[in-house]
């Protein structure tokens, strides 16, 4: 909801593409300098608390922003510092959360759990932008979205507050240079979480179009806020639907090419996204890069979550945090620069023909992604990462070099 509501109301102060790309600009520059050792705190603190902090900051974001418009009408720059903060509290949010759910669900079931727990994520926003859309377009103006918001996130908090995760494995050694960087000695050691990181952020940042939606609902399909917010919610109600189908039939064979294969289409379906002049075929490609974005995210976070040891996980994820971060806040900002210079809808089918040049380079720089069967379960069999996480020990050891 809180998404909607500011990119509706900065476009509708500014009317400009760019604004909308420094949206995200300012969400993402605070986490390219925090995530990392964001991931070494969530290394050595319990995780639940990292994460109650966080999402209560998130509803104090939230509260700030329709205080503000009550006094009068916010001044952009303001609305980008609340957004810095935001940022900074993804940061340490994202590495905490994706770090403390193994500990939460028993290895056996913990690939439908991903599943499970992305749906579930994608129903919040499904229904976040909608009625974040049709409340904005009722009311007339945005902090009854905020406040409405802010509410849900004392929700929320309390619901975290009843979490009871089982052990969570601890750094020990102290805070240096070498244990912040462990993540990324893991992740280069391991040719295929990298080829898999790294496919989600140069597709994303490419193919990506949510920092675009107030000027296609507003200039290329004429709706309004609930529009709007339909636009938001399609791609998230496409990736649900898919989470559901996942938890209930894992991929079990061929994970690295089917995930290929969702990136291209998603690629495919921004072109379509980009082409489309009616609202129901825009809704039906903007559900479709949500499902094949759904199969990409699916065996990015079991690989993720899993491969690494206990106490490198928070690190691992701070890693795979900082390139979702770079695809889409830095995505918002890619797509608001190059709406500015060529038009919204000549920035949305670059962007969807851009992702495709990037699967098909991905098939030759990782050949081994394409390759990759089964995906771990963490029950103790070998995985793909066990390798790279014994190099990464020698690395990061005291007499490693």
């Amino acid at each position: 909801m809180t998404s909607v509501a500011v990119g509706w109301q900065v476009y509708s102060l500014t009317h400009s593409p760019l604004s909308l790309g420094l949206v995200g600009l300012a969400q993402f520059l605070p986490a390219l300098g925090l995530t990392l050792p964001a991931g070494d705190v969530a290394d050595r603190v319990d995780r639940r608390h990292i994460v109650l902090v966080c999402h209560g900051l998130f509803g104090g974001v939230a509260l700030v922003l329709g205080l503000a418009g009550l006094r009068g009408s916010p001044s952009v720059a303001a609305i980008y510092v609340m957004l810095v903060l935001l940022g900074s509290a993804r940061a340490f949010n994202a590495p905490a959360g994706q770090a403390l759910m193994p500990s939460l669900v028993s290895p056996e079931h913990f690939g439908s759990a991903v599943a499970v727990n992305s749906s579930v994520l994608k129903v919040g926003t499904v229904a976040g932008p909608s009625l974040g859309g049709l409340l904005y377009a009722w009311v007339g103006n945005a902090e009854p979205v905020y406040f409405l918001a802010a509410g849900l996130a004392v929700v929320d908090v309390c619901l975290l507050v009843t979490l009871h995760p089982g052990v969570q494995g601890r750094e020990k050694r102290a805070t240096s240079w070498a244990t912040v960087l462990a993540g990324v000695r893991y992740v280069w050691a391991n040719k295929v979480i990298l080829g898999c990181i790294s496919l989600d952020l140069f597709a994303v940042l490419l193919g990506g179009a949510e920092a675009l939606m107030p000027i296609f609902a507003q200039d290329v399909l004429g709706t309004g806020p609930l529009g709007l917010g339909l636009l938001r919610s399609a791609p998230s109600a496409g990736a649900g639907l898919m989470g559901v189908w996942l938890a209930h039939h894992p991929l079990r064979r061929r994970a690295g090419a089917t995930m290929l294969a969702g990136v291209a289409i998603f690629g495919l379906a921004t072109v379509g996204f980009g082409l489309s002049r009616s609202l129901p075929l825009s809704l039906a490609f903007l559900v479709a890069m949500g499902a094949a974005d759904m199969v990409s995210v699916f065996v990015r976070l079991t690989l993720v979550q899993i491969s690494p040891p206990p106490e490198m996980r928070g690190r691992v994820n701070a890693v795979n945090m900082l390139f979702i971060g770079a695809s889409n806040e830095l995505g918002e900002f890619e797509s608001g620069l190059t709406a500015h210079w060529f038009g919204a809808v000549r920035a949305a089918v670059l962007g969807g023909i851009g992702t495709l040049v990037v699967v098909a380079l991905w098939l030759r720089l990782f050949p081994g992604l394409r390759k990759v069967d089964g995906l771990p379960t963490g029950d103790g069999a070998p995985t793909a990462g066990d390798a790279a996480a014994q190099a990464v020990k020698e690395l990061s050891s005291p007499a490693g070099p």
